[in-house]
């Protein structure tokens, strides 16, 4: 489910997490280079003056060649011998100058050698300084960052291109591209795992805000008094009736008692179908003749869930689409007569853009509480799924997954985000 997604989104997390590296480390090579400049500037006064002691114990023998050298005198020795007398304590001293003049140059931070990397700790035992590569990897867990909109520009570009092709509602795509610069730029973050796994739980923040939090048909049942009515619309062929079908024996399962309103009055052949599917998964179904009124056989299956203390009515319509007046007119009637506790949208997710379109129209002609999204196993993509809730801030309630009755999951955001944001296939 949704693998094109999947497989495009950890590609831009690795975009994001390869930026992010490049930022560190750059970071660190500066922090190095400011290191040798402040050990080589350290050095310096010791090369040049050497100690105090050095300076006071050497002989002023410039001053004394130069004299030399005035009076023409070719015996250097002798001239340099009677003007200072042979002292025993005196030659270690010049020795030891030369030997401090002769000291080799300290080297810089990446001119050490092995044997020069060794320090000892405190009990004696050699011990390695920390090479380039692990005070890169504590830089990245332990320290605080603070990326700017250019380090991670391109990936952002790249997400916000992939949540497009994949049929996410630009609006979605905007806001999931928002929350990721809130996320990640100009804030400091301390990051104690690796770059990608900061970055995945920038983006799993990011499409958990978009999807919102879901919707228990269940949960709803529980808290509400009975019977309650769940109302499903949507347009022709995505899959209303084969869902009412699916959602009966999901709560069959789960103690649930159900009745299911055949209100498809239009469509030949629709009652039959719905008899079908009732009487595979066991439940009781209401139906009319073909072309009678649709608000009149919902409003019996009510009154027979009332009378038989069932817990759940759900109630079929035909598919229609927004633009045509009457049937909108219509299910404006079916509304006012059985009163919904629940109005279910169904449109199929491989439609992409056209379901969150659609979805919207519907909300704005007649209204939507919840939303179920057919052949979700189908779709690559998972744009729908992504952008309905977003769009008109409703629910998602079920996804259908396969052709079999058991083939309806509640939709769970952290799950779908699990699997989009995961590395198994």
């Amino acid at each position: 489910m949704f693998k094109s997604l999947k497989d495009k989104l950890k590609s831009v997390k690795k975009g994001f997490g390869s930026r992010i590296d490049d930022a560190v480390i750059n970071e660190t090579e500066i922090e190095e280079e400011t290191d040798v400049s402040v050990s080589v500037a350290d050095s310096e006064p010791e090369k040049l003056t050497g100690t105090g002691t050095e300076t006071q114990n050497v002989p002023k023998t410039d001053e004394t060649v130069l004299t030399t050298a005035d009076s023409g005198s070719d015996d250097l020795e002798d001239d340099f011998g009677d003007e200072y007398p042979e002292d025993e304590d005196y030659l270690p001293e010049i020795e030891e100058r030369t030997q401090t003049e002769e000291k080799p140059k300290k080297k810089g931070f990446f001119r050490r050698s092995k044997k020069e990397e060794l320090s000892l700790v405190s009990d004696g035992a050699p011990k390695k300084k920390a090479s380039f590569g692990s005070k890169l990897k504590v830089l990245i867990t332990e320290r605080e960052i603070l990326l700017s909109e250019k380090d991670i520009s391109e990936p952002l570009e790249e997400l916000e291109i992939i949540l497009l092709e994949n049929d996410v509602a630009f609006d979605a795509a905007n806001a999931i591209i928002e929350q990721m610069k809130t996320e990640l730029i100009g804030q400091k973050r301390k990051i104690r795992t690796s770059s990608e796994e900061f970055v995945t739980e920038a983006l799993r923040k990011a499409l958990l805000n978009v999807l919102g939090e879901g919707f228990s048909l269940t949960g709803y049942i529980d808290t509400h008094e009975k019977p309650v009515k769940v109302l499903f619309t949507g347009v022709n062929g995505a899959g209303k009736t084969t869902t009412i079908a699916k959602v009966a024996h999901y709560l069959k399962k789960n103690g649930y008692s159900v009745v299911i309103g055949s209100g498809d009055t239009f469509r030949a052949g629709a009652n039959e179908q719905m008899k079908t599917h009732a009487e595979r998964v066991g439940v009781k179904v209401i139906n009319h003749q073909e072309g009678a009124d649709p608000s009149a056989v919902l409003f019996d299956a009510v009154n027979y869930a009332k009378a038989h203390n069932i817990d759940v009515v759900l109630a079929d319509t035909a598919g229609r689409f927004h633009n045509r007046t009457n049937l909108m007119n219509q299910l404006d009637k079916i509304r006012r007569v059985i009163n919904p506790d629940i109005v279910a949208y169904v449109d199929e997710a491989v439609a992409g853009n056209d379901a969150v379109i659609r979805s919207e129209e519907f909300n704005n002609t007649v209204g939507t509480d919840v939303v179920v999204l057919t052949k979700a196993d189908m779709d690559t993509k998972g744009g729908a799924a992504i952008s309905i809730t977003y769009t008109i801030k409703k629910p998602i309630m079920f996804l259908g997954v396969g052709q079999g009755y058991d083939d309806v999951i509640p939709f769970e955001p952290q799950k779908l985000v699990d699997e989009l944001l995961g590395d198994d296939e």
